[in-house]
């Protein structure tokens, strides 16, 4: 039998209460912190990838808070480093992080057959371009509705009126004969979408609204003036991260 010592005791003794000085009020817990908004967009379209969506804020915010485009309401991200056989177009409401299209975009023919891995800013190179864009107005051209937009980095893609780089609708954006063939049918270099989409699309996103074409092109990341910028977008980390994925350098005429 299990004899207890003199001063033992079974039972744990009570935890000595702690009290608040009298007149101290007691600091309620700091609230959790808010999402960001890369982080909201993340959370909107759970397919695109979170680093290229954290990336296209940080060019919006660069470009907006610097005074080179006025405050925009839509962001458009175009992820070229997935193939055409799958969406790779998302369409944001910026104002409360709603995403509202995902669509299958195409690339210039002479940028890659069903990946894009050649990128231009020469006219007649009949490739894509990288980078952020401004939209502009619509026309009506042989592609039916389209939409203009101005290239914001020089040497990247800012011959792009001039290219007639747009966006407009074409019957070779067709998700199911692409994947019967291995690849979506390919442009001169616009992002073209599906025709019964188009003015949709367009008219989500005509006058000044942003469009950011990525790819993991090391030279284009780092030296990007709208992803130099420090924001809740993206960070160094961020560009070196995606970086560091597989890709090509850009063509060399991107002049």
């Amino acid at each position: 039998m299990l004899t207890l010592l003199p001063g033992c005791t079974s039972t744990p003794p009570a935890a000595e209460a702690v009290s608040t000085p009298v007149g101290v009020v007691p600091v309620p817990p700091a609230p959790p912190p808010q999402p960001t908004l890369a982080q909201r967009l993340a959370l909107a379209a759970p397919k695109a990838d979170p680093e290229v969506l954290a990336l296209a804020v940080q060019a919006q915010q660069c470009a907006t808070g610097s005074g080179t485009v006025a405050p925009v309401e839509r962001l458009a991200v175009i992820d070229y480093s997935r193939p055409s056989t799958e969406p790779r177009l998302w369409v944001f409401a910026l104002d409360d992080a709603r995403l509202l299209y995902v669509e299958h975009v195409a690339h210039g023919k002479h940028s890659g057959a069903d990946f894009a891995t050649e990128f231009s800013n020469v006219e007649g190179s009949l490739q894509s371009s990288l980078g952020l864009f401004s939209t502009a107005e619509t026309y009506i051209g042989g592609h039916g509705y389209s939409l203009r937009m101005d290239g914001l980095e020089p040497g990247v893609n800012d011959h792009a009126r001039e290219r007639l780089i747009v966006i407009h609708g074409a019957d070779y954006v067709d998700p199911a004969q692409a994947l019967r063939q291995g690849r979506l049918g390919r442009s001169f270099g616009c992002p073209a979408v599906r025709s019964g989409i188009a003015r949709e699309v367009i008219d989500s996103l005509k006058g000044g609204q942003l469009l950011f074409a990525y790819y993991p092109d090391m030279d284009w990341l780092k030296g990007s003036r709208f992803l130099a910028c420090t924001g809740e977008g993206g960070s160094d980390k961020t560009v070196a991260s995606v970086a560091s994925q597989p890709g090509r350098p850009l063509s060399r005429n991107r002049e």
